[in-house]
């Protein structure tokens, strides 16, 4: 995608201060990845791009904090924490507290070390057994044997893209909806003003970029031009290797879509 690199350089400027060569992993797989969701307009990268760069801090928060204070656990979690000495034992201690507030939901075994194991990460900040088992069957890589792979920088915005995809986003996003693409992903509107301020910024930045997206599994040619060279040691691999997504869950197929482009183009701010 043209240009992409340079916006996503400059509006993530500390991008790399958690996962080294983030950025550039996320570059080099921007063509395959945007191309392989249909994501072919300025407009939609642009509505990706804002969620993602909420949900993850631009790069800089690619892993949930669970270091809360006894009173933030109170605010947080009032039906689990009604007191402080409720709240007290699991203060500054994020392992734990993620078992106590995610166990025995979102597929996650209770009694188990399943909180911690599926805590939030990546792009997307997925969370939960079954997040990872959902975007593993999207994506082809292992999430559930390695959560950690959702940083990885080679598929960090394949995975990113992926759960914006499958949590129904799409309809939203082409009607320029922020609200129903927020509710989407993120169940509420919860930061809302942060994630206008970022489509802000990204619609600005993509305005009279080029979209050029090839299919994402064509093999190379040689009158095809040769990417720029990644400045990471190690550039990361083609996903063509992965396979295609699975069908989308019932709740983002098509009745769902439908039901959803229909709210969009009637919604008016």
């Amino acid at each position: 995608m043209s240009n992409f690199g340079t916006v996503l350089n400059r509006l993530w400027p500390d991008g790399d201060r958690r996962i080294a060569g983030l950025r550039a992993g996320m570059v080099a797989s921007a063509d395959e990845v945007f191309a392989r969701h249909g994501i072919d307009t300025p407009l939609l990268v642009a509505h990706v791009m804002a969620q993602l760069s909420h949900e993850c801090g631009a790069g800089c928060d690619v892993v949930e904090n669970l270091n809360y204070t006894a009173a933030r656990m109170m605010q947080v979690w009032p039906s689990r924490f009604p007191t402080l000495a409720a709240a007290a034992p699991y203060a500054h201690a994020p392992r734990a507290l993620a078992n106590k507030v995610y166990n025995g939901r979102m597929g996650n075994a209770p009694g188990s070390d399943d909180g911690w194991r599926y805590r939030g990460r990546g792009a997307a900040q997925t969370t939960g057994r079954e997040g990872y088992a959902r975007l593993a069957a999207l994506t082809g890589l292992d999430l559930v044997g390695d959560p950690d792979r959702v940083n990885d920088p080679r598929y960090f915005l394949l995975c990113g893209v992926a759960d914006f995809v499958a949590c129904g986003c799409m309809p939203f996003a082409r009607a320029d909806d922020i609200v129903g693409a927020t509710r989407r992903l993120n169940g509420g509107t919860i930061g809302l003003a942060q994630r206008r301020a970022w489509l802000a910024r990204w619609k600005e930045a993509m305005a009279g970029v080029p979209i050029v997206a090839s299919p994402p599994l064509a093999p190379a040619s040689s009158d095809r031009p040769a990417r720029a060279p990644s400045p990471s040691p190690t550039p990361p691999p083609s996903l063509s290797h992965l396979p295609s997504p699975a069908p989308v869950p019932a709740r983002a197929g098509r009745l769902a879509t439908l039901v959803a482009a229909l709210a969009a183009a009637f919604r008016r701010d």
